[in-house]
């Protein structure tokens, strides 16, 4: 196995409006039960464990149907283009 070299992992972006819906669905079901939304979906992120989510409006279900890897890159993806891309800072200084 060569250390030097970076691996290049390519994930095809066509998931990323069903992700979003997603994740909309289950944030204001997290929302209305009570719960914290962030403080579960990170849960659920971090263990792989479904029980995070509610079975309310079958937000429980609908996390099923998304890889965890898809939620995170579409996170990232979200955070840099706010944070970085759009204010200019994409350039290494």
């Amino acid at each position: 196995m060569d250390l030097t070299n970076t691996m290049f992992f390519v994930v095809p972006n066509e998931t990323q409006p069903q992700v979003s819906q997603v994740l909309h669905d289950i944030y204001f079901a997290l929302k209305e039960k009570g719960y914290n939304p962030i403080s579960q979906l990170v849960g659920y992120v971090m263990s792989g464990d479904p029980t995070y989510i509610t079975n309310y409006k079958n937000a429980r279900s609908l996390i099923t149907r998304i890889e965890r890897d898809e939620i995170i890159e579409a996170l990232f993806e979200f955070y840099i283009e706010e944070n970085f891309e759009k204010k200019g800072e994409d350039n290494e200084k």
